[in-house]
């Protein structure tokens, strides 16, 4: 068989110019119009057939010349709303928009396996597609693909995302949790309004939801298994208008991280027996809604195994690092709903650029070097997994 790295040295070039032109030019979440253009400007010329999904997610299709499975690439298009601090000659031309996750590079290496499997589709067994996806920085985009249809069928999928944990050259690819599941939750307290020189003639909400607040520590260290790790965070508390005025009105609002989803639904109903109790003992209401923002991500373990196998053919002996679990949350679980998946985490720092930086940050590089491993890694684990 043909060494697909070597295959992709050969368009190297290729990637990194459409990477660069990509962070130039970055767009936020839902209005990936331009990016979306440029990756179907691409596929035109590649032959790819596709069709538009959600606001600007891309699904193309590639049938090999010989029938089989279905496997589904993803990789995210979308920016983030930061004003970019890079000595790059390449800079964001947006103000104030930036690819301070790397999903510049995911597209890129994504649109060179799709060039590179497409020379080779007469010996590919079953169907490979190609999901650009809109949306990831708000846990949206992959629904969308999902509702157009992009998972019909599809056997397996593949995603990655590069990170600074580790050196360009290495990836981490294991069986699995690998990253968590997110939940807002949002609890507002309503009590009666009154004058602050007599308490006992109204209700106030501030006592007791300061009490909820120091009670939910609780929930973590009392109902939950101390080895199914879970966080809950009280990001905003907002109640009252005026010192002398006993607060109608307390409202609190929680992220959640969570691995197991068993954990999740004790959280869950912990977290609402919590403020009932709390609520009914100071004769108030309170009102609990649950946001779901992404679900935890699981790789299957056989996958995993394979897809190992495959970065050995890419990386060489030695290069898959163990890494311990990510509380940070993605929206590719929601394909794993449909069809067994594994994720892999790609390295990118090289510390003489600067590519060290963790993403969300406003001075975020990659060493363009690594974008060749995830080129071949995403070809390499297609054809395995197609062929196994």
């Amino acid at each position: 068989m043909a060494n697909i790295l070597d295959n992709v040295k050969a368009i190297e070039e290729y990637i990194i110019n459409f990477r660069r032109d990509l962070h130039e030019n970055p767009e936020l979440s839902g209005q990936e119009f331009k990016t979306q253009e440029k990756i179907m400007k691409e596929l035109d010329a590649l032959g790819i057939p596709y069709k538009k999904a959600g606001n600007t997610s891309l699904i193309a299709t590639l049938k090999g010349g010989k029938s089989g499975k279905t496997i589904a690439l993803r990789a995210d298009i979308d920016a983030l709303p930061i004003t970019e601090e890079t000595d790059v000659e390449f800079k964001s031309k947006n103000e104030g928009i930036m690819h301070a996750c790397g999903h510049d590079a995911h597209t890129a290496m994504l649109l060179g396996a799709a060039k590179i499997l497409s020379e080779m589709k007469e010996e590919i067994h079953g169907e490979v597609r190609f999901f650009f996806q809109e949306a990831e920085e708000t846990f949206t985009g992959a629904k969308k693909i999902i509702e157009a249809g992009g998972m019909d069928g599809v056997d397996a999928c593949f995603g990655m995302h590069g990170m600074p944990e580790l050196e360009t050259g290495h990836v981490n690819i294991e069986g699995g949790y690998r990253m968590a599941g997110c939940d807002t939750i949002y609890v507002k307290f309503e009590g009666v309004s009154g004058h602050g020189s007599v308490p006992h003639k109204a209700k106030d909400t501030i006592h007791p939801a300061c009490i909820f607040v120091t009670d939910l520590q609780g929930i973590v260290t009392k109902n939950i298994d101390a080895q199914d790790p879970i966080v809950l965070s009280v990001g905003k508390f907002i109640g009252g208008t005026k010192a002398n005025v006993v607060s109608k009105y307390t409202e609190i609002d929680i992220s959640m991280r969570y691995f197991n989803p068993k954990v999740r639904e004790i959280a869950h109903e912990a977290i609402k027996r919590h403020a009932k109790a709390i609520a009914d003992a100071y004769e108030i209401k309170v009102d609990v809604q649950i946001e779901e923002s992404a679900l935890s991500l699981y790789n299957d373990e056989e996958l995993a195994a394979l897809a190992d196998q495959s970065a050995t053919k890419v990386f060489g002996e030695g290069k898959n690092l163990s890494l311990p679990k990510y509380m940070g949350s993605e929206d590719m679980p929601y394909y794993f709903q449909h069809a067994k998946g594994v994720y892999a985490f790609m390295g990118y720092r090289n510390e003489e650029q600067e590519a060290i930086y963790f993403p969300h940050h406003e001075k975020f590089k990659i060493d363009e070097d690594y974008m060749k491993y995830g080129t071949a890694l995403h070809v390499q684990f297609a054809l395995d997994f197609l062929n196994h």
